[in-house]
């Protein structure tokens, strides 16, 4: 079964996750759910006269919702029939889709990985070319588009209470993980009833760091596959590509973020293969890349990507 949500004010929190939030849907387990999303605030707009496309329910989301903590628009939650805390969601993304020919970016002072070297406020709108998937850059440069959601997540444990979907956590949420487009699988626990899934802060491009505080960010459709898994026990979020597995690590302080992503790709790589923790840590360091995620959302992040062809049987 496919499901169709759309953002309007009512299918989108702004800002925030909370396991207390009654979800808009509710889907089987193995269900196909497309989303919609919306990208900004009014002070990212383009002008009205620009020939740029704003979807009319972003400009309902700015009249209607209000903005309870500093974040994202987010469209959602979904809930799975018969999610409990232990299960993991598997959210297979299976399309990644443009809504509109514009994206913006922000430089923000006192924010970013340099916070005391660009004193000045500046936003940029950037037109996207949706058949030549290209973004056009201010001086010219053409730049392949690669569209992605920075934020999937489901509701982080009730006795957090309402937080902000900036700052990434065991939940998901605000990850900036490019690899995460079309063809990739996430994989979150559960932490609330129903799990309560939802996805927002649409990025056209995205450098690996968004070291300025923002990517191209835009209006995406996302096309997600939901799929309960029991037989999982992880904690913390992972995902796989067509080619590699991801482990992932959160915290103030990058050196934790590495421990966290390596910690986890060896426990992975050891209960896939049955090598030694040993023998994995070796693989990890031959063969692994540590990648700096993202810099700028409180809780830094680093991903550590690993070839699955690697982890293969080998022939005696």
């Amino acid at each position: 079964m496919t499901t169709h949500l759309k953002s309007s004010p009512e299918t989108c929190a702004w800002g925030f996750f909370d396991a207390a939030m009654q979800p808009v849907v509710e889907v089987q387990s193995g269900d196909t759910v497309v989303i919609e999303t919306v990208s900004g605030g009014p002070d990212q707009l383009p002008p009205q006269d620009g020939g740029f496309d704003i979807p009319a329910e972003l400009l309902d989301i700015h009249d209607r919702s209000e903005r309870q903590l500093p974040g994202h628009i987010l469209t959602g939650p979904v809930a799975i029939a018969g999610a409990k805390p232990g299960h993991v969601l598997e959210v297979q993304i299976i399309g990644v889709k443009l809504r509109q020919n514009w994206g913006w970016n922000i430089i923000r002072p006192l924010s970013g990985t340099l916070p005391g070297e660009f004193t000045t406020a500046r936003t940029e709108i950037i037109p996207l070319d949706l058949k030549a998937m290209t973004a056009r850059l201010s001086w010219g440069l053409e730049l392949p588009l690669k569209p992605f959601f920075g934020v999937m997540g489901v509701a982080p444990p009730q006795n957090w209470g309402r937080i902000s979907t900036i700052q990434p956590r065991a939940h998901g949420g605000n990850l900036d993980n490019k690899e995460l487009g079309a063809g990739s699988t996430l994989y979150l626990p559960v932490f609330a009833e129903g799990a309560l899934f939802s996805c927002g802060d649409g990025h056209g491009a995205q450098g690996d760091g968004e070291v300025c505080v923002t990517a191209i960010e835009t209006a995406l459709e996302g096309t997600f596959k939901l799929v309960l898994r029991d037989d999982l026990d992880w904690d913390y979020p992972r995902a796989e590509t067509p080619t590699h597995l991801i482990t992932m690590g959160m915290h103030e302080d990058l050196d934790r973020c590495a421990e966290m992503a390596l910690r986890d790709m060896i426990a992975w790589i050891v209960a896939r293969t049955g090598l030694s923790r040993e023998d994995a840590y070796m693989l990890c360091s031959l063969a692994g890349d540590l990648r700096i995620t993202q810099t700028v959302n409180g809780n830094k992040g680093v991903h550590m990507m690993m070839e699955t062809n690697l982890l293969n049987p080998q022939a005696d």
